[in-house]
């Protein structure tokens, strides 16, 4: 049996198209869950806003995204990552152009972009629900969380 985490990387970069929504999403995620553990950093193709629909799904489960700023991967002071988890093709195509001559491991995990969403806002805020609970599962699955003992 492996230990918790023993595949857990020490810097992980997670991107996707705007690095509004997703990527974001998916960077504070693993922060919660492997806090002073792994260096994680977010980042998206293009230049955007956050989005509020992100800030409120992730605020119903206690993160504050509200102070993130987007940025380009163009725009990463640091790009020694030991993996880059691209969120959208977009963002993965470019990560393969970024890595051609680096030694870092990309891995694509398919994600929908709730931006497409219809509906009320009810309705709208499902679809990043629904992003946001698919990003939790992916991020404990694939570094092997496991929660602590109880306080």
């Amino acid at each position: 049996m492996s230990a918790v985490g023993a595949d857990l990387p020490d810097a992980v970069l997670f991107a996707c198209r705007m690095n509004a929504v997703r990527s974001p999403m998916a960077a504070a995620l693993m922060r919660r869950y492997f806090a002073g553990r792994v260096y994680v950093e977010s980042a998206g193709v293009h230049s955007g806003e956050i989005d509020p629909f992100a800030v409120a799904a992730m605020e119903e489960i206690g993160i504050d995204m509200s102070g993130h700023a987007p940025r380009t991967l163009a725009e990463l002071h640091d790009t020694l990552f030991d993996l880059i988890v691209t969120l959208a093709p977009e963002a993965h195509h470019q990560a393969l152009e970024l890595t051609r001559a680096m030694a870092v491991k990309v891995e694509y995990w398919p994600t929908i972009d709730p931006t497409h969403a219809a509906g009320n806002r009810e309705q709208r805020l499902q679809a990043y629900r629904a992003v946001r609970d698919e990003l939790i599962r992916r991020i404990k699955e694939r570094f092997s969380w496991r929660p602590g003992p109880s306080v």
